[in-house]
């Protein structure tokens, strides 16, 4: 798969126009994993979004509280590591920012909720 990859990169390489050279042989840049995965991070994003429709009763607390501390953990590494990887910084603060908010949804449901007869 890296002979693939390698080729495909390549064979763009020539088409990259000269104002987006410093993007594209950055050491974060497209050729390397460190700019995809925040590109497909993105998708828990839209997910945490796409949740925001669902009732509150039915948000899962360990896995929004899971996301949001893993977004957390890993805004503070993205800053940590060399090169500084600002696109994995901002995915992760919108992951821990959309599933606070789902944690604070869920928190705000049960404080309004009435309780169930024991």
């Amino acid at each position: 798969m890296s002979k693939i990859y390698h080729g495909v990169v390549n064979a763009a390489d020539k088409f990259v126009p000269n104002a987006l050279r410093p993007l594209w042989n950055h050491a974060a840049g497209p050729k390397t994993v460190f700019f995809w995965a925040p590109v497909f991070k993105w998708g828990l994003v839209v997910a945490g979004l796409s949740d925001l429709r669902r009732p509150a009763d039915q948000l899962s607390i360990s896995q929004s509280a899971s996301l949001a501390a893993t977004g957390i953990i890993w805004s503070r590494y993205s800053l940590v590591i060399i090169p500084k990887n600002w696109g994995l910084f901002s995915v992760n603060v919108f992951v821990a920012g959309t599933q606070v908010l789902q944690l604070y949804r869920a928190w705000d449901f049960s404080r309004k909720a009435p309780k169930a007869a024991a």
